[in-house]
């Protein structure tokens, strides 16, 4: 949008930037529903196995989850601390 307002070389290259990065976000996203998919029918095919293989099927699951943010600490004097 920045580039059909300010029509100079910079914005054009930053909103080309922009759009690639969203198509890069795209793919990573259908990359990762793709693991889970796989994940999903590797699971379905080794339940009747041993209980080690459901294990670290169960361990990739939680390596491929992204952590939960911590709770930012306040800046700055906060009475009753």
């Amino acid at each position: 949008m920045a580039a059909t307002i300010l029509n100079t070389p910079r914005a054009t290259e930053v909103s080309v930037f922009v759009v690639r990065a969203f198509v890069r976000l795209r793919e990573m996203v259908a990359a990762n529903k793709e693991l889970a998919k796989k994940l999903d029918e590797l699971e379905r095919r080794v339940s009747h196995h041993d209980e080690a293989i459901t294990s670290i099927v169960k361990a990739i699951r939680e390596l491929a989850t992204p952590p939960e943010p911590r709770p930012k600490r306040r800046i700055g004097f906060v009475p009753g601390d």
